[in-house]
């Protein structure tokens, strides 16, 4: 049986704002990062519409 979701911690003083600074300071994903991971779900795609025996 699975068990329940804990409640997500509240942030304060300077771990709310460091938090708050990276998430504005998010910075692009290399073309080549997002070639690769894009043929990585372009394999499972393939994968995940194997027929199963």
């Amino acid at each position: 049986m699975a068990q329940p979701i804990k409640e997500t911690p509240v942030l304060y003083g300077e771990d709310a704002r460091r938090f708050e600074r990276s998430m504005k300071e998010l910075k692009p994903m290399p073309p080549e990062r997002k070639a690769e991971m894009d043929k990585h779900y372009a394999i499972f795609k393939q994968i995940a519409q194997l027929p199963l025996p």
